[in-house]
């Protein structure tokens, strides 16, 4: 018998997503109005702890509204990291805003070391904010990466935020239900520590409604504005009267009520990821050249995404690894193509990249979904154990 494909991520619908889609549609309610959209928010933000929610059509327009209610303008600079999906980095540019690239750290979240290292000796802090010593522009932001469910090291980031004036943006579309067991931000989930965060509800993230996203935040302002400009911002919704430039980034109630019915089962899927992990984990550190690369110590992550770290002594490179996969019917992928490197990117002022090199050489991610089994993975783990040129 032919061995099945394995993906690399895909959604699980085992709870009450057809129900609450099925109810959705009778109702006739499957646009943006409906009350699954209200209660969606609601759930988010109970779950993360926060003090509100604004859901919208994906990550990437939550990401840009986010830098809009934090004041990012043209003229302004936000720093970001080099190694995440280009998506992240993106709505930087919507804005007109240019971005400064910085490195990760061996958690693929950004080097803290290196950013507070580039606001000291590249940059100078005036009433102005901090401007950087090569353009003469305001760096406003950081806009920092939960990258495969790990969590950026916060306590730093918010430390040098502070010190500088900058406000704090976090792209936890990789990493909902992440957060610290221990030290200054204990129980505290990704992307709700900075001034604003943004999750991801893409068909490949841990829970998902097809496409859409959520922007949450403690602060109350922000989350108005935000709810403003994601409803074409209406200042009379009888009369039609906008007082800005808004948009069309509503969640539909179709999505809502699928998100519902994940949301329910998130916890479930964490402790299945989890034990995937550990079983990859404990499997692949037998295989010489291989090891999986672990998440902090100091958090509870979601385990969105695993990755696998070739060594040079393992028989075979990333390139020829996927391939095998590949014609094993194991799909795999390296890990993104670095932002800065990217076309639209040329030119942009990046600060000593390194370690994100090293990963982007060496780095394979395999399959990670909630839904797979033990039999799967096994098979996973045989593959790499008998490695070939294709």
């Amino acid at each position: 018998m032919n061995q099945k494909f394995i993906p690399l991520s895909v959604p699980n619908f085992h709870g009450k997503e057809l129900e609450y889609v099925t109810h959705a549609v009778e109702t006739e309610w499957v646009s943006t109005g409906g009350s699954y959209v209200n209660e969606f928010e609601a759930k988010v933000a109970e779950y993360a702890n926060c003090k509100g929610a604004v859901s919208c059509q994906n990550g990437t327009s939550g990401l840009h509204i986010a830098l809009q209610v934090c004041g990012v303008t043209k003229d302004d600079e936000v720093i970001v990291p080099t190694l995440t999906f280009i998506a992240a980095v993106n709505p930087v540019r919507y804005i007109g805003a240019e971005p400064i690239f910085m490195d990760c750290d061996n958690s693929f979240t950004m080097d803290i070391v290196k950013l507070e290292e580039f606001c000291e000796n590249e940059c100078t802090f005036t009433g102005k904010g901090l401007i950087n010593n090569r353009t003469n522009k305001r760096i406003i932001a950081l806009l920092v990466v939960h990258v495969f469910g790990n969590m950026a090291d916060m306590e730093g980031i918010i430390r040098i935020a502070e010190k500088y004036n900058l406000k704090v943006i976090e792209d936890a579309t990789e990493a909902i239900g992440t957060y610290y067991t221990e030290g200054k931000y204990k129980n505290k989930y990704a992307g709700t520590i900075g001034d604003i965060g943004v999750y991801s509800f893409n068909g490949n993230k841990i829970i998902t409604t097809g496409g859409g996203g959520m922007i949450v935040s403690n602060n109350e302002g922000l989350l108005k504005k935000a709810k403003h400009l994601t409803t074409q911002a209406k200042s009379d919704e009888l009369y039609y009267t906008h007082d800005e430039i808004g948009y069309n980034y509503r969640l539909t109630n179709l999505q809502a009520a699928l998100g519902l019915a994940q949301l329910e089962q998130l916890e479930s899927f964490i402790q299945t990821k989890k034990e995937n992990f550990e079983f990859y984990q404990r499997e692949i550190d037998k295989i010489p050249g291989l090891r999986l690369l672990k998440f902090k110590v100091n958090i509870r992550p979601n385990y969105w995404f695993y990755a696998v770290y070739i060594e040079e002594n393992y028989k075979i490179n990333r390139d020829q690894v996927i391939q095998y996969l590949a014609a094993k019917k194991v799909q795999a992928r390296p890990i993104w193509g670095l932002i800065s490197e990217q076309k639209p990117y040329e030119g942009s002022q990046t600060y000593k990249i390194e370690q994100a090199k090293k990963y982007l050489e060496h780095v394979v991610n395999i399959p990670c979904s909630s839904n797979l089994s033990k039999e799967d993975a096994t098979y996973v783990i045989e593959c790499l154990k008998q490695p070939e040129v294709v």
